[in-house]
């Protein structure tokens, strides 16, 4: 990862905050997904429980259900990266199995056998922090000192994972944004991605289309893309090595002047 990366969003869920329901079945999501690398994904994260602020959990038999499809056919016909966006074991080794090249945790191995099942598919891991669940986690986070305390967590998670025989080297590093925190810890936490970054790991970013966009420019989601891609690319900028959006194209756009940009100035140097 010379460059930042895309990684596309796939949600199929019925509930999802963004586009929830719009890609539910094989044919709509194998549609999106191959739209979505046509534009320039490298990375399709696919996610069966949607993980809003408030969303309620989903069982496990239906989340396999959801995944499972949309996995095995993106993994036939498409030429990407398949991240899975789960925290269920039994749909961690599912998808690997069909495919799947990366396992997108938003507990970091934390659900009861997670840990085992990830280590025993091989993949990559991708940890986040999140305080609480989904359901609750927005009801007035608090943090004494956000920046150190997500980055402590994350640093457990990864010492954790490498005593679990998962190689350091097959782990990314996710902050969280939006998931137990307020506008200012969401600030605070993209303003200090450098220093996450200098850990040595791929730091991915998830600010698209998030609330705090709808708070800071009095606009719903359905017109967050401009600040959607600034904060991407904002991320970009400061280390991040994926960048998990809905908007690929225009993202893409964004993140090839900034290699431009790169390009010129470490010639210049």
């Amino acid at each position: 990862m010379s460059a930042p990366v895309v990684m596309g969003v796939l949600n199929v869920t019925p509930d999802s905050f963004s586009d929830g329901g719009r890609y539910l079945g094989r044919d709509a999501a194998l549609m999106h997904a191959q739209s979505m690398i046509q534009a320039g994904a490298k990375i399709i994260d696919i996610g069966g429980e949607s993980t809003r602020p408030g969303a309620a959990s989903v069982s496990v038999g239906e989340e396999l259900d959801r995944v499972v499809v949309a996995v095995e056919a993106v993994a036939a016909e498409c030429d990407a990266v398949i991240s899975v966006d789960t925290s269920t074991p039994e749909v961690m080794r599912e998808a690997a199995a069909l495919g799947a090249g990366m396992i997108n945790d938003i507990r970091a191995l934390t659900r009861p056998g997670a840990l085992q099942a990830a280590a025993a598919t091989g993949l990559a891991v991708c940890l986040m922090h999140m305080q609480g669940e989904p359901g609750t986690m927005q009801h007035a986070p608090l943090y004494a000192d956000v920046v150190a305390e997500v980055e402590a967590f994350l640093a457990e998670r990864v010492g954790t994972c490498v005593a679990a025989g998962i190689e350091r080297s097959k782990l990314v590093l996710d902050p969280g944004f939006g998931f137990g925190k307020t506008d200012q810890h969401n600030l605070a936490l993209l303003a200090s991605l450098p220093q996450l970054a200098a850990r040595g790991m791929p730091v991915l970013a998830g600010l698209s289309r998030k609330s705090m966009i709808g708070r800071l420019l009095e606009r719903p989601v359905a017109d967050r893309l401009i600040g959607s891609v600034v904060l991407a690319l904002l991320a970009a900028q400061r280390g991040a090595r994926i960048v998990r959006v809905h908007d690929v194209a225009e993202t893409v756009d964004a993140l090839r002047l900034l290699q431009v940009v790169n390009q010129v100035e470490a010639g210049q140097g």
